[in-house]
């Protein structure tokens, strides 16, 4: 069995045991201690790698799609919270 095929066992087994509310729990433990280790600046730096990576892989049209999309999405809310007001 390679290292792999091991790892991907034990994940299915872990899978099986445990419920959504337990890798919610251990995401948020990870988070606080990862927003202790580090500054704001550590997470700008991230964004902004992360924005660079992003920009490099997609083209306008891209960018105008979800553009499109988020504004459809933002009106959708407001109409809804209209009709519930």
């Amino acid at each position: 069995m390679t290292l792999e095929e091991a790892g991907r066992k034990g994940g299915q087994a872990t899978a099986k045991k445990h419920n959504r509310e337990f890798y919610e729990q251990i995401g948020r433990k990870g988070g606080k201690a990862t927003a202790q280790k580090h500054s704001s600046e550590f997470y700008r730096e991230i964004g902004r790698k992360g924005g660079r990576a992003t920009s490099e892989k997609h083209d306008k049209e891209f960018y105008e799609a979800i553009g499109r999309k988020g504004g459809e999405a933002r009106a959708s809310q407001q109409l809804e919270q209209q009709d519930s007001e």
